[in-house]
């Protein structure tokens, strides 16, 4: 079973009623988190939607914010920066930014299922700068150099 990480939650006024984001099956990597205000999300449009809820991160995590598979499928509905990051030290509201990729206006109501947050444990860099870097086969190949489709 996996390791079950202590967040602490604070529902916000207009949190109030609301579910706390939840795990929607016994193997679920995301907890689904609700819209706490209503919107209409027009065509290429993007929008921060609040949550109604402020998180304290242990040191060490992060929440990542994705979209949910079915929005983006059936409504063309995505997180634009995914996946979006709440840092350990923030403490306002948790907002989900959505965008519209499709051509339809997109409602959203209070209490609809809107984004994945997931869990994570963090990993921190520490630069050591060369003069030099190792050659590898694929070198400073990039963007599609490897093939593996068609079009490229």
């Amino acid at each position: 079973m996996p390791d079950r990480v202590p967040v602490r939650i604070k529902r916000l006024p207009h949190g109030h009623g609301l579910d706390l984001p939840a795990y929607a099956t016994d193997g679920a990597a995301g907890m689904d988190v609700l819209a706490a205000e209503p919107l209409i999300l027009r065509p290429g449009a993007r929008a921060a939607v609040g949550t109604g809820l402020a998180v304290a991160i242990p040191p060490g995590y992060e929440i990542q914010v994705r979209p949910r598979s079915g929005l983006a499928l059936k409504h063309g509905i995505s997180v634009p920066n995914t996946p979006g990051t709440v840092d350990s030290d923030y403490r306002g509201e948790l907002k989900v930014i959505l965008i519209n990729h499709s051509q339809d206006n997109f409602t959203i109501q209070r209490g609809d299922r809107i984004a994945q947050l997931v869990v994570s444990p963090v990993t921190l860099a520490v630069w050591d700068e060369v003069e030099e870097l190792d050659d590898t086969t694929r070198g400073s190949g990039g963007f599609g150099s490897t093939g593996g489709h068609a079009a490229l």
